[in-house]
């Protein structure tokens, strides 16, 4: 509810549901989990947020405003979770079948990806590294137990704020892999892999058409807008795919002027509320 630039975002409405539940809809559809939580601060900000996601059945958690990595270890911690999957909140045209690719290549790597398997697999890294699915599509995911290393050893502010980083810093991508086939669905995906200088086994999924400098996230008021537009344009129904949403932008162009101006955060971003704490 803080946030910066649109704050009360999350429960914004767009088009008759508030944000977390298109957000929340849209991630418990993939076939890979087994549970979606929303975890929440402690900040009386967000009590609106706690007290929606009780009134509505979401499940929930309650933790630190500024460490993300915090909040997102305690949350697994009581969810016993095996493999631990960061969506924000802030992307309300997820794709499920997007998630599922992230996880399977994490939960099955040892068979079907790579021997040795993956600590941790996204469909996106910030620069230097090149994204190819559009903002707005961010999956990411870990095994718990490195999450708990995570959690022990991280120190620095952007990597408590952002939460994974701790991962993949510093990580040099071999060469890409062609057409990877998930065994949930007949399409392919491209993927690196790598090894962190903190010893972590890397793979960083592509779309084999670069569309990552599209923005389909919500940080401002022209984000919410363009996202209204979308969900308009689908009669308010929230089981389309990110294809669809594709086909949408390259027939009405327009749409993505609405937040062309909009310039994306980086790591290196840090909210400075949290550094007077």
């Amino acid at each position: 509810m803080s946030s910066s630039r649109l704050p009360g975002k999350i429960l914004a409405d767009i088009a008759g549901q508030p944000m977390l539940t298109r957000v929340f809809t849209r991630t418990s559809r993939a076939k890979t989990l087994d549970e979606v939580i929303f975890a929440t601060t402690t900040d009386p900000s967000d009590d609106p947020v706690a007290e929606y996601c009780d009134f509505s059945g979401i499940p929930f958690t309650r933790g630190s405003l500024f460490d993300v990595l915090d909040r997102y270890y305690q949350a697994a911690s009581q969810a016993k979770a095996d493999v631990v999957v960061r969506i924000t909140a802030d992307c309300p045209v997820i794709d499920p079948d997007l998630i599922d690719d992230v996880v399977k290549t994490v939960v099955s790597g040892q068979s079907s990806v790579i021997s040795g398997g993956f600590d941790f697999a996204a469909n996106r890294l910030p620069p230097p590294w090149n994204r190819t699915y559009p903002i707005g599509l961010d999956v990411e995911a870990c095994a718990f137990k490195v999450l708990k290393k995570a959690w022990k050893e991280a120190k620095e502010p952007q990597h408590r704020e952002h939460a994974m980083p701790y991962f993949y810093e510093g990580v040099v991508m071999g060469s890409k892999v062609k057409g990877q086939k998930s065994s949930l669905r007949p399409l392919t995906f491209d993927f690196e892999q790598g090894t962190s200088p903190r010893g972590f086994n890397i793979a960083l999924l592509h779309n084999p058409t670069d569309f990552g400098d599209y923005r389909w996230t919500v940080d401002t008021p022209e984000d919410f807008e363009f996202m209204r537009q979308v969900y308009s344009r689908f009669n308010g129904r929230d089981d389309f795919s990110w294809k669809e949403v594709l086909d949408l932008v390259h027939d009405e162009p327009q749409l993505m002027q609405i937040n062309a101006g909009v310039q994306h955060k980086t790591l290196k971003d840090i909210d400075k509320r949290a550094l007077k704490r």
